[in-house]
This record gives C-alpha cells, sequence and structure tokens, in this order.
C-alpha cells in the first residue's frame, strides 16, 4: 500500500488525531508537543511551513502564533480534512502534493516536521531542499521516531517506512549547510534544532 492510499483511507475510516482523547493527544505529545512548539521559536512576524500538515494535529498549536503558516501533504483527503480543521484562521494556505516537487513561491522563517521524514527515502535531498527555503537565520525543527521497523502494521494493510537514525540526521543536517543547535531527546523521539546561519 503506498502512503498516499494509506492516508486517504485512516480519513475515510475517520481517524483524525485533532479530535483524539486527552489522554491519546498526551501520547502523542511524547513525539512532538510543547518542547517541539517552543524550538521553533514562534512570532507573529514568521511566515512557517509545516512538511506532513496531516488533518492539523499540530498546526492547530502553531497557527494561531505565526504570521503566515503553510501546510503541505502528499494526501488529498487529509488535506481537505485540514481545511476543515483550520477553516477559523485566515493566515494559512494548505497544499496538497509531493514537498519535493512542489514549486513554492515563498520562502520561510521557520520549517517543521514530526512523524512524516520516515515515509520519505532520500533524506539528503530532503533536508537540502529544506534549506534551499529557509531565509537567512530560518529554523529547521524535526522530530523523528525511535522506532526502527521498517514497516507499520496497522492490522488490515502494512506501510513500508523508512526509519531514521539520530547519525544519520546529524550528517544530514551537517552536509546541507545547517547548523544543529539542539537534538532533544524525548521518549519516543529525536528533535533536531537547527538554523540557516
Amino acid at each position: 500500500m503506498d502512503v498516499i492510499e494509506h492516508y486517504d483511507k485512516l480519513i475515510e475510516e475517520n481517524n483524525d488525531p485533532v479530535y483524539d482523547t486527552k489522554p491519546m493527544k498526551e501520547y502523542m505529545d511524547q513525539w512532538d508537543g510543547q518542547v517541539l512548539i517552543d524550538a521553533i521559536e514562534l512570532n507573529r512576524t514568521k511566515n512557517v511551513l509545516e512538511i506532513g500538515v496531516g488533518t492539523g494535529r499540530i498546526a492547530i498549536k502553531t497557527v494561531p502564533l505565526c504570521k503566515k503558516f503553510y501546510g503541505i501533504d502528499i494526501s488529498p483527503k487529509t488535506i481537505e480534512r485540514a481545511k476543515h480543521n483550520l477553516s477559523i484562521y485566515q493566515n494559512i494556505e494548505l497544499i496538497c502534493d509531493d514537498f519535493m516537487q512542489h514549486n513554492f513561491s515563498v520562502c520561510f522563517d521557520a520549517v517543521y516536521s514530526s512523524l512524516t521524514f520516515m515515509h520519505i527515502e532520500e533524506k539528503q535531498k530532503c533536508i537540502n531542499r529544506i534549506y534551499s527555503l529557509l531565509n537567512p537565520s530560518g529554523r529547521f525543527v524535526l522530530s523523528i521516531d525511535k522506532n526502527q521497523n521498517k514497516y507499520i502494521d496497522y492490522g488490515s494493510r502494512k506501510l513500508e517506512i523508512y526509519p531514521d537514525s539520530p547519525a544519520d540526521m546529524k550528517n544530514c543536517i551537517k552536509k546541507s549547510g545547517l547548523t544543529l543547535l539542539d537534538c532533544i531527546e524525548t521518549e519516543f523521539a529525536h528533535i533536531f534544532v537547527c538554523t540557516k546561519e
């Protein structure tokens, strides 16, 4: 099963983490809770991009804190749900496309991503692209799962992924030209905080 089909299917199954119960939200925060939000250093002057916006689970927290929010996701049904979930905000642009192929018309003061890089095989190319889209002094914040399994098993379907290792990610960041400011370890994730100098 491919990634688009999988995430479209989650929407068809009414699986929308924006409406998760409080215990489930607290569980998900162990990958990308307040520590990730704080690391982005959001303020009302910044243009921000989320790679893998999903249904807007993290965006709901970041959109009110920035000037303009851009979210990109490869799944059409997921983007439609995100548009619904974030419809009260005027400062958003949601894009259904492959991040590696999309022609962005702006650069960003901050780019962040959580639990998305496991779907990207060519990590170095992706981080190089992020570097090219960041304004000088822009931040890139990335949360990667500690799990090293090569598949996500959903019972009725299996999804192949490309696990991330902290050592490989640090190497990709260095090669891209980004400066690694911090690597924060949570129970389930490594969160990388980088800047473009």
